[in-house]
């Protein structure tokens, strides 16, 4: 349970990468001694890097940021390094502390408990899948058992074991810890409140108490807003056409008018701007690409992680327009590898039939160029229209102006996983092929992209662990991994 000794403190501190994008301007939150809260705020907005100033990865422009000097910090990042790809997973839990740890083999084995991954210690990181890359860090994290734990999206890629293992730890942990996260039942279940990145104001707001009442609490009051500016922009109207009635009339009237016009600029400044968190992308079509018809894909074989050893199956799968498969396994059986060969058109895995172009949705983003602008990454697929037809999309996902000029390198993972989806739309694939296509993502954006998902009239292939984003999806056919063993 929380304590009263308060273990870390934000006063009025500032940050902002360049002039024109501000994360935080004087913002204000305290944290006791063993606190559990969620770090809510739009994709994009700052929350990582809230994490980095924490960590002391980073330091404010103002302000200060405070932290008991006898507390041990752990993060669990979202990307190996680059230089830990080559470590046996031994060596990279041995990486993570400070001093060398004597009984780290059963730590080892409870941290790899707790996040459902099952793989030899003497396995190269490097040979893991995405995924179980993704839990061999959180792992990372769980295994020093910090005073302070940040979690950034932890429940991506974990299946419902994984994610029962790893709700229990965080209900039984001791310690204070700060959550990023769009699951709202995973969060519930531990959390004491939550801190609210506004990333309109750039300020933190602090709630206490249970997680879903909070969201409501939010929401009622953005609804609050809503309506307040329905009803001053009435009223603003209103005045403006009777301030301009008196205007015409001279003499008294246009004494009347100027102290109309004050009135409504005074109305104006009590509009309240809609926070851009609580946007939702617009409804959105992947076209499927025209003048196809017939066997679009084939698979014919796959090869599977068992007892830690690579073994081959032959399968006979194809794929027709307006045919989605479900690609279902367990972490690192073999499908993220899969997609990457059918991607890359290894005959002996698969023959995607002559001039179908495949869309690719890695879970990882490397099919997109970190040093390319969000602009040039959207215009290199774009099949169909103009400079208008670009911005067009890019505004449908919240991608803005500003982060059209900015490079791919400097988007926050959600933000990056909408430029993915945005070219798809651009591209107009006749395969489209999803690994997790759900990470990162905000929560409200789900329904949208399962929508559009739904409707694709191309062959698709689609990886996913979150079974209520999967059933609002078209599925026709099912290959179970796990079966073929």
């Amino acid at each position: 349970m929380p304590t009263e000794n308060v273990i870390l403190r934000f006063s009025k501190v500032s940050f902002s990468f360049g002039a024109n994008k501000p994360i935080l301007v004087e913002a204000d939150f305290s944290l006791r001694q063993g606190m559990k809260v969620a770090l809510m705020g739009q994709n994009g907005a700052g929350k990582s890097t809230i994490f980095k100033m924490i960590a002391n990865h980073k330091e404010p422009e103002s302000g200060t940021v405070a932290i008991d000097n006898n507390i041990s910090i752990a993060t669990a990042r979202q990307v190996v390094p680059h230089d830990a790809l080559e470590h046996t997973v031994k060596e990279f839990f041995e990486s993570v502390f400070p001093a060398k740890v004597y009984d780290v083999d059963p730590r080892i084995a409870e941290a790899l408990e707790i996040v459902h991954l099952d793989v030899p210690i003497d396995r190269k990181v490097r040979a893991l899948s995405g995924g179980q890359q993704a839990r061999l860090l959180l792992a990372g994290a769980l295994i020093q058992k910090p005073d302070l734990l940040l979690l950034d999206e932890p429940t991506n890629n974990l299946d419902k074991q994984g994610l029962e293992h790893l709700t229990k730890f965080l209900v039984d942990y001791p310690k204070t810890c700060i959550v990023i996260s769009h699951d709202a039942e995973f969060l519930n279940a531990f959390t004491h409140g939550v801190l609210y990145l506004d990333v309109f104001t750039h300020k933190i707001e602090q709630y206490t108490g249970n997680y879903l009442d909070v969201v409501a609490e939010i929401a009622a009051r953005i609804e609050r807003e809503r309506s307040k500016n329905v009803r001053l922009a009435k009223d603003i109207a209103h005045r403006k056409e009777q301030a301009g009635f008196f205007a015409q009339k001279g003499g008294h009237m246009r004494d009347v008018a100027r102290k109309m016009r004050e009135k409504i600029e005074e109305l104006d400044e009590e509009m309240v701007d809609m926070r851009q968190e609580d946007k939702t992308i617009r409804r959105f079509v992947i076209p499927s690409q025209e003048d196809i018809s017939g066997v679009i894909i084939s698979l014919h074989s796959v090869s599977l992680s068992h007892g830690h050893k690579l073994v081959k199956k032959k399968i006979a799968v194809s794929l027709k327009k307006k045919t989605h498969l479900l690609l279902a396994g367990p972490n690192g059986i073999g499908k993220t590898t899969l997609l990457q060969k059918i991607a890359a058109a290894d005959s002996g895995t698969a023959t995607v039939h002559e001039g179908i172009r495949v869309g690719y949705y890695r879970q990882d983003f490397s099919t997109l160029d970190p040093k390319e602008t969000v602009y040039r990454s959207l215009a290199e697929v774009m099949k169909e229209g103009g400079e208008q037809t670009l911005r067009s999309v890019a505004a449908g996902f919240l991608l803005t102006a500003e982060n059209l000029k900015s490079t791919i390198g400097d988007l926050s993972e959600g933000q990056k996983g909408l430029v993915m989806f945005a070219r798809l739309v651009l591209q107009r694939p006749g395969l489209l092929i999803l690994d997790e296509p759900t990470n990162h993502i905000n929560f409200r954006h789900l329904p949208v992209i399962a929508h559009a998902l739904d409707a694709y009239e191309g062959a698709m292939i689609l990886v996913s662990h979150v079974p209520d984003f999967v059933a609002k999806i078209r599925i026709d056919e099912t290959l179970d991994l796990a079966t073929l063993i």
